[in-house]
């Protein structure tokens, strides 16, 4: 796709269809782009399930031989396809080796994961020395809100956006609990404009400027779970870090999504989890980062042996010999098995760069949000037809892969037959009582898809068929208690 890079996804649309005579709908544009696609042998390096695989699948519906439509990378990404392999190698030696394993092989099971923080560190912008890989995301913001949340009378708050990722919300609250404080006056949530979805960036900085002196933590997300949003992450650290506040980021939905610049952007500390975009499996290894600027000025809350200088851990005399920066909030020895997954996806990303899988990614979001627009938009005319909102910026820089799609029905049906017909994607869906719109999510998870994939779920037949199902619902619709999907 490098002849492409610099155009904005329109652009590259237009450009083909016209090279094509056809439409930018049709199947010859998708098709031409997946063949100049030159990423697209990393899609082999994945395990794609079958759609007969999948427990909802209907089968007189579609064919089962056919491998999935997985739309679903932001909640669970694919199983690379090393990562049997090397969870066996170290299962065959701890059978063979027992405890020599600590030490012995490709993985020595005392500091498996440092071989990989390199890896990591270059999927977020960081220095190899800036990032570990560790417990699970929620323990790490803890960890690191411990030491970087430092409440005085006058700097108290934490800026956060108003329904952060639950987990986010609840260990913030807690942080400031734990502190002595009140989460009603200390927990400062950024809401949305009445009448919108998103938060406009201009927003956020100016509560920063105006709230900035009680501030003590600016902490967001790097891509809003719920809405696809990326946040601009230098604009919000150069003004946080300008009223004295220390910045930090969720990066669980970003990284592996979006062109991280952790280190360039000046980011105090981040953390993130793994097993999304990053593919290493459920409940997988996550990571944390802190700037080499607070390696030797922000020290651990809490301590372990695994934070203590491997060159003298084991004399065992408990003198503590802390590392320095994110290596000195080690607590303990990392599980090799969630460290092999981890090292097969990692690997992956090392084909290529951050830059090139963010152009596809622009190209591939922008392809789906035409196709969604072509379909599915709102007609004035015909106002008794069901229609799709994207809640999503459409400004390509303003997103990730995701698009969060809103419907005028409720959406339960609609995820029914999605999911009847092979397509994975993730829904947000509330009963009657709840203020949020019914949400569909489609992740269109780069690094192991492709333009054919959005085409596929348009083709005419299926489109009449679900247009045909959504009309009927639409009429008959009842008010009914919905549940959430994860």
């Amino acid at each position: 796709m490098d002849p492409f890079d610099a155009m904005s996804p329109r652009k590259v649309l237009e450009r083909v269809s016209t090279l094509l005579g056809c439409s930018q709908t049709s199947n010859e544009v998708a098709t031409y782009l997946d063949n100049h696609d030159e990423l697209k042998h990393l899609r082999e390096q994945f395990l794609l399930p079958k759609v007969a695989e999948l427990p909802p699948s209907d089968l007189t519906l579609v064919d089962g031989t056919k491998e999935c439509i997985y739309f679903v990378g932001n909640s669970l990404g694919l199983q690379p396809k090393m990562a049997k392999k090397y969870i066996d190698e170290e299962l065959d030696k701890w059978a063979k080796t027992g405890v020599h394993g600590h030490v012995q092989g490709s993985r020595p099971w005392a500091w498996a994961e440092n071989n990989i923080e390199g890896l990591m560190a270059n999927v977020v912008g960081a220095k190899p020395e800036e990032v570990a890989l560790m417990n699970g995301l929620t323990v790490n913001l803890h960890i690191l809100l411990l030491s970087f949340y430092k409440p005085t009378a006058k700097r108290h708050k934490i800026l956060l956006e108003d329904k952060a990722f639950p987990s986010d919300h609840y260990a913030v609250e807690s942080q400031i609990q734990l502190k002595g404080y009140d989460p009603k006056r200390s927990m400062l949530l950024m809401k949305p404009r009445p009448g919108e979805e998103v938060l406009r960036t201009e927003d956020i900085l100016d509560t920063i400027e105006k709230e900035g002196d009680s501030i003590a933590v600016v902490l967001f997300s790097g891509v809003q779970y719920y809405t696809g949003q990326l946040f601009d992450m230098a604009a919000i650290t150069k003004a946080g870090q300008k009223k004295g506040c220390y910045v930090g980021f969720d990066c669980a939905h970003a990284v592996g999504n979006a062109e991280l610049k952790l280190h360039d952007w000046g980011v105090d500390f981040a953390c993130w989890c793994s097993y999304k975009y990053v593919n290493s499996g459920a409940g997988g290894l996550a990571g944390a980062f802190i700037h080499e600027k607070n390696a030797l000025t922000v020290k651990p809350a809490l301590t372990g042996w695994w934070g203590h200088n491997l060159k003298t851990r084991f004399r065992m005399d408990n003198e503590m010999d802390l590392l320095p920066g994110i290596s000195g909030f080690r607590l303990s020895n990392q599980p090799i098995l969630l460290v092999c997954p981890l090292q097969a996806s990692l690997e992956v990303f090392a084909m290529t760069s951050m830059a090139a899988l963010r152009n596809k990614s622009r190209l591939l979001t922008g392809y789906l949000e035409c196709l969604i627009q072509h379909y599915y938009n709102k007609d004035e005319s015909q106002p008794h037809k069901p229609y799709v909102h994207i809640i999503t910026p459409s400004h390509p820089e303003e997103r990730g892969c995701q698009l969060s799609l809103s419907f005028s029905v409720p959406i339960a049906a609609i995820f029914q037959e999605l999911e009847k017909r092979g397509v994975a994607v993730s829904g947000f869906i509330y009963n009657k009582l709840s203020k949020k719109r019914n949400v569909l999510s489609l992740s269109t998870a780069f690094i192991f898809s492709k333009l054919n994939l959005c085409k596929y779920l348009y083709e005419q037949n299926k489109i009449q068929q679900l247009r045909h199902k959504l009309n009927k619902f639409h009429r008959h619709v009842t008010n009914r208690n919905l549940i959430m999907c994860p």
